[in-house]
């Protein structure tokens, strides 16, 4: 290449580059003006007195030590801190973070797919379907998605670093790949498939495996190993807080069906992305079998023809299985949560899609009359209708009311999305409707303790104390070590003069919450009221040891002392 041909092709990366990066921000700048959810917002960020810490040697230690969520992703928890430390709990900061994550990712993959390519129009064109694709807005508009945004900069990293190293192999170079696996893993655990897709990278379109497939797999052992430690981990700690699901919620074939169906419905969206929602709820044993079949035979046509097609069309194997394998830790094998599937897990997948149709379409076309032109006003068309789709989209996301009105107005059978509908209306005040919508989901899913509790909260607000005690009962029938349900029942009782049973409750739920620092001064008050003075003296004590400035609890032992 010649001085002149370099710099043109540098300015046209630039170009690019630049396009990309106002598109990708442009359209999802209006994620600033959006609020925290209380879908794992709550949790992660809101509810979390840990973030209160901020960047301290405190917060730092426990980002990498708590497994709260049921997971272990410390670098994540250290951007939350650090989004702290600069915005408090203004989610507007947390927000502008996500969107500029996915705009470096965009840009890296961009950067990364040219350099392997050398084609800067294809790359371009992979780049911006990724930038503003529907089935992305869950991972950037969702502050909790900060992991699937934070991850991917180091994928994105570490295929940079990857391209580096097998452009002049070294010790250093690889090492840098490997440092980058590992930020990675340690921000989400979905990038155990990385080493997976360096050997298909190898393929195509770095040309690697004229040097013999064995050596290849040899150089890719350390990173394989580090995945599986990492796999390990994550399994660990999601089944010890309890995120793990059993096969007898969920045996073999229904995870199997589900699987398969999850996976040829992931395809459909990416090239249909309509009906999205931020809860698809899992069919259980009531999954559709045969749907299971026919899934199963269109993707093995689909994988035998890109086999077949491996030596003259090199790029529908990279793709096919890029979109297969990354999909593989999160496709329900191991079920982790209650959902069939979530756009969220298409944030890297979606990339292997990308590449067969940027390569694909221009291959078809041949030498049609007016090639280029056809081209460039095709790719701009599909840009222009998957961004008012992401546009649109994301208005969705706005509030909690906003997200699961619209998840019920696409899905059917949801109790998940009739349960968070119905906190996000009691905290607006909207009691009447919240209750509506957990009766609905205990419809939906008879076995929904939150919901029954929930609705029990309800219930005492609007003063029926009765019913409430029902809706605990309930919850607890269900889920006998319920803490809070059996603090909310003692409470109830207690409104209802039934001292000795609230007492029992009481107790329960400190047996098995010791936390629950209130129930000590309820469980004083309800001694207090039987009589019993040095029982209510040692829960009053026992309060204030958590709540030293609560003058109400200094009151109440003022008044056992007779002062």
């Amino acid at each position: 290449m010649d001085g002149h041909s370099y710099i043109a092709g540098r300015r046209t990366e630039f170009i690019i580059c630049v396009l990309l990066a106002a598109v990708t921000i442009g359209l999802f700048w209006q994620a600033r003006t959006f609020e925290f959810l209380n879908f794992d917002d709550n949790v992660y960020i809101t509810g979390n007195p840990r973030m209160h810490e901020g960047l301290t040697p405190e917060g730092i230690e426990w980002a990498f030590t708590t497994t709260h969520g049921a997971n272990w992703f410390p670098l994540t928890w250290l951007s939350f801190l650090l989004d702290y430390e600069l915005y408090g709990l203004d989610p507007s900061g947390y927000h502008l973070t996500n969107v500029l994550l996915h705009a470096a990712n965009t840009l890296l993959l961009f950067i990364v797919l040219a350099g392997m390519t050398g084609s800067p129009w294809r790359s371009g064109f992979v780049a911006a379907v990724f930038a503003v694709h529907p089935l992305h807005v869950e991972s950037v508009a969702w502050v909790s998605e900060r992991k699937d945004v934070l991850s991917t900069l180091f994928w994105m990293l570490a295929m940079w670093a990857y391209l580096g190293y097998t452009e002049k192999p070294g010790v250093k170079r690889y090492l840098l790949v490997a440092l980058f696996l590992v930020l990675g893993l340690m921000s989400k655990p979905m990038l155990v498939t990385l080493p997976l897709v360096f050997l298909l990278l190898d393929w195509w379109p770095l040309g690697r495996f004229a040097r013999g497939a064995r050596s290849l797999i040899i150089e890719k052992i350390p990173l394989l190993a580090l995945s599986v430690v990492f796999s390990v981990v994550t399994y660990v700690t999601q089944q010890g807080g309890g995120a793990v699901r059993s096969f007898e919620q969920y045996p073999l074939w229904v995870r199997v069906s589900n699987a398969l169906i999850s996976y040829v419905s992931y395809m459909w969206k990416a090239i249909c992305p309509h009906d999205l929602a931020v809860l698809y709820p899992h069919p259980g044993d009531a999954v559709y079998v045969p749907h299971g079949a026919g899934a199963a035979l269109l993707l093995v046509a689909i994988t035998a023809t890109a086999v077949l097609a491996r030596r003259r069309y090199p790029y529908f194997p990279v793709g096919g299985f890029w979109v297969v394998g990354t999909l593989v830790p999160v496709i329900g094998l191991v079920q982790v949560g209650g959902q069939a599937m979530a756009d969220r897990y298409m944030y890297v997948p979606l990339v292997g899609l990308a590449i067969v149709s940027a390569w694909a379409v221009p291959e078809f076309l041949g030498r049609v009359p007016g090639r280029t032109r056809l081209l460039g006003a095709s790719a701009a068309v599909v840009l222009a209708l998957l961004a008012v789709a992401t546009s649109f989209q994301l208005r969705h996301w706005r509030t909690s009311v906003t997200l699961f009105t619209h998840a019920l107005a696409v899905t059917e059978g949801n109790a998940g999305a009739h349960y968070n509908l119905g906190v996000a209306l009691v905290e607006r005040g909207e009691t009447e409707g919240a209750v509506v919508h957990y009766r609905e989901a205990i419809r939906v899913n008879p076995a929904y303790a939150e919901a029954h509790n929930n609705l029990g909260l309800a219930y005492g607000e609007k003063g029926l104390i009765r019913e409430a005690v029902e809706e605990f009962g309930l919850a607890l029938r269900i889920r006998p070590d319920d803490a809070e349900a059996h603090n909310n029942l003692a409470i109830a009782y207690h409104s209802l003069g039934r001292m000795d049973e609230a007492i029992a409750e009481y107790r329960e739920a400190l047996g098995l919450k010791s936390g629950l620092v209130e129930a000590h001064y309820n469980l004083g008050l309800a001694y207090g009221e039987k009589g019993l003075r040095e029982e209510a003296r040692r829960e009053f004590e026992l309060f204030l040891r958590a709540n030293p400035g609560d003058e109400e609890a200094r009151g109440k032992l003022k008044e056992l002392d007779g002062r």
